[in-house]
């Protein structure tokens, strides 16, 4: 991953194509429709797992996925910051799964599925580091360091080419601030520069793939455990697959080398892969459940396009209509599947025809 700390502007490579504003717009709304993607796979081992057996598990799955909603209003900050419109209440912000990340690498796909081996092993793939050296990428990225430091190329060199003012020339009333965002020792920017932006890239990318130069934390102090600095995504997810934490003195290619992390692997409920509503009759008790979920889900969606399009106090009714989907996810997870599994949400975005 390019340091995003540098301070010489670089013109865009032939894979980044970032060189226009409506590139970068565009750029900027598949940041909001990857991160977005990362949400579905994330919620879905969550709450397959039992939290009085894994209740580590559970806290290294579920603090990933409050600071990916945090990359999200990062990314919303980018794009509204460059004059953009942040859009997620579309049917294309939940296409099947399993699916691509948006013009991602073709070979990875993320797919809804229990905690376990498998969902481990997509988690690493997601979050793995850029390689040394790795070049920018602005389309089929094979990581998303890679793909962020194409949108930090195309920033640079906008900045350099039009003048910072002529980019960053969004309402600054449409930022989303710390005010309205916690549960995370993540930095919410707000956007009103170059100098923010790159702030704002570089606490997507460090919690995610570890500090620039390949290191294993992220520069936060752990939310649950204030005395332990954080480790950043990838590393928390081998932590969880070595079953021991990263100590002081511990690199990338040591691995971790701390107290152990205990891991009940059989204290998962067994939901089912990668459910569709296709698979139970309409009318069904399933089925059912399964479009309720889907009804609050596109809530939640809706609540968050309107709040990072100028009404940022929406954040805290979608933050209950969180705590919805939890309770209408641990309610399907209870009923028996028709192949010896449990029922499962299926993520999919309501027809207009059906809408409340």
């Amino acid at each position: 991953m390019r340091d995003l700390r540098s301070q010489e502007p670089a013109a865009p490579d032939s894979s980044a194509r970032i060189t226009t504003l409506d590139s970068l717009r565009e750029h900027l709304q598949w940041a909001i429709e990857l991160e977005h993607a990362t949400l579905p796979p994330y919620l879905y081992a969550l709450y397959s797992l039992d939290p009085e057996r894994n209740p580590e598990a559970a806290e290294v799955v579920g603090g990933v996925f409050i600071e990916e909603m945090l990359h999200l209003a990062l990314a919303a900050n980018l794009l509204n910051a460059v004059g953009g419109r942040p859009r997620l209440d579309t049917p294309q912000m939940l296409p099947p799964h399993p699916r691509r990340l948006p013009h991602g690498d073709r070979s990875l796909r993320v797919a809804l599925v229990p905690f376990g081996p498998e969902a481990l092993e997509m988690f690493l793939r997601l979050e793995r580091p850029a390689p040394p050296g790795g070049p920018a990428e602005g389309e089929d990225y094979e990581t998303i360091g890679q793909f962020y430091a194409a949108i930090e190329q195309g920033l640079r060199y906008l900045s350099d080419t039009l003048g910072e003012k002529a980019v960053f020339g969004g309402d600054p009333a449409r930022q989303v601030s710390a005010a309205h965002f916690r549960h995370t020792a993540g930095q919410l920017v707000a956007v009103e520069g170059l100098d923010s932006a790159l702030a704002a890239l570089r606490e997507i990318v460090e919690q995610g793939e570890g500090s620039a130069g390949g290191g294993v934390w992220d520069g936060d102090q752990d939310v649950f455990h204030p005395e332990r600095e954080e480790v950043a995504h990838y590393y928390r997810f081998q932590e969880l697959k070595a079953g021991r934490r990263y100590r002081r003195g511990d690199t990338p290619r040591s691995g971790p080398t701390g107290e152990v992390i205990a891991v009940d692997w059989a204290g998962v409920r067994p939901m089912r892969h990668n459910p569709r509503l296709d698979d139970h009759a309409v009318g069904s008790a399933i089925r059912t459940a399964q479009e309720e979920f889907n009804h609050t889900y596109r809530d939640l969606l809706h609540l968050l396009q309107h709040a990072f399009n100028g009404s940022p106090n929406l954040l805290a009714d979608a933050t209950g209509t969180m705590y919805a989907l939890k309770a209408q996810t641990l309610a399907l997870s209870r009923m028996p599947d028709e192949d010896g599994t449990t029922a499962g949400p299926t993520f999919e975005y309501p027809p207009p025809e059906s809408r409340r």
